[in-house]
């Protein structure tokens, strides 16, 4: 049936054209923007994925740049802690060669000790980064006499997401009290004094030096004060020739009272800092070495959420081109038979003409 009031035929061609068009707008955007998935009406689940994905890599980004700054830290700590450990290699070698030398070579030997000591306060002092410095501090008191200790240094390593969207941080943390080497604290606040400041009592025989150290450390172990470790250690030590207040860092031979017997102590002494200061360095390059694997492994899940939001929504533009091509086609196809269409109803003008 011919017809002036309706054109089925236009009807139909006018709704293919009008599909034809949608999908063509929509591969164009996907080529526009290289999405698939550009906005929640595209696919509600894989663009609330992808979104929550790309916040938590934005995390990710500000922990890796948190793990630079305290692998700076820690290089700064670990730099200095290795100098000082060279540096009191050398004094304890000097040390140990005047026992049983005159006065005036201990004097000039004393000279160049001094002369050490002045350098490895340096380092202790220099290794700061950021306003950081592990190894030489200042505690303060906390609620009561010779409290003071330094709180851990946390750095902050990883950004995680449980199963269930709880979000939590973890951190490396450095055991700053076991790497100090200087401790600027006020005497009546600080609990314990740093690896070269930390005074003791130096014997003038080895069995009265060992029942001091003993003693000494095991109040230490217990969690005592300096205060409490040097009474208890002269205590079991007992009346023996000795000099008080001694520390790697004012070490001096030529010093009043200072005899060969407690020189020869004087480098037990600095044999036992060297094992401390080793000790030291273990901490901070362990957490050196957690910092560089966590680095390394951040970097890791960044790229692996960076591919696997990238699975979710982009586009493959392979595909989208050849799309793009076909419907390009079926549009130019789809407007020639909607002018046929419209054309057709001309044809009933012919049956009305003489």
């Amino acid at each position: 049936m011919a017809s002036i009031m309706t054109n089925a035929s236009a009807l139909t061609a006018l709704q293919s054209l009008s599909a034809t068009n949608k999908s063509l707008e929509q591969t164009q955007a996907r080529i526009s923007t290289g999405y698939r998935v550009s906005q929640a009406s595209d696919n509600a689940a894989y663009w609330s994925i992808a979104t929550t994905m790309r916040s938590d890599n934005s995390a990710l980004s500000t922990v890796q740049d948190a793990l630079g700054l305290g692998a700076s830290k820690v290089d700064a700590a670990y730099t200095g802690i290795t100098n000082v450990l060279t540096t009191i290699g050398q004094i304890k070698t000097k040390v140990l060669s005047m026992v049983g030398q005159t006065d005036a070579a201990k004097a000039k030997t004393q000279t160049e000790i001094k002369a050490l000591q002045t350098q490895m306060k340096s380092f202790a002092d220099a290794a700061t980064f950021s306003g950081s410095n592990f190894l030489a501090v200042t505690s303060k008191q906390v609620t009561s006499a010779n409290d003071g200790v330094q709180p851990d240094s946390q750095i902050v390593s990883s950004f995680n997401r449980s199963s269930s969207g709880a979000v939590s941080i973890g951190t490396i943390n450095i055991n700053v009290e076991g790497t100090k080497l200087f401790d600027y604290g006020l005497a009546a606040e600080v609990k314990n004094q740093g690896v070269l400041d930390r005074q003791t009592s130096i014997y003038s025989t080895g069995a009265a030096q060992t029942l001091y150290d003993n003693a000494y450390a095991g109040v230490i172990a217990g969690g005592g004060t300096d205060i409490a470790a040097n009474t208890a250690g002269q205590t079991a030590a007992g009346a023996v020739t000795k000099v008080d207040n001694i520390s790697a860092y004012n070490l001096d031979i030529t010093a009043p009272g200072v005899t060969d017997g407690i020189i020869t102590q004087m480098v037990t002494m600095m044999d036992k800092v060297m094992a401390q200061l080793t000790d030291s360095a273990t901490i901070i390059g362990s957490a050196k070495s957690s910092i560089d694997l966590q680095k390394t492994f951040t970097q890791s899940l960044m790229d692996s959420i960076d591919r696997g939001v990238g699975q979710l929504v982009d586009a493959d533009m392979n595909k989208e081109s050849t799309r793009l091509q076909a419907l390009q086609v079926q549009q130019q196809l789809g407007i020639q038979a909607l002018s046929i269409a419209n054309s057709s109803s001309q044809s009933i003008l012919s049956l009305f003409k003489n």
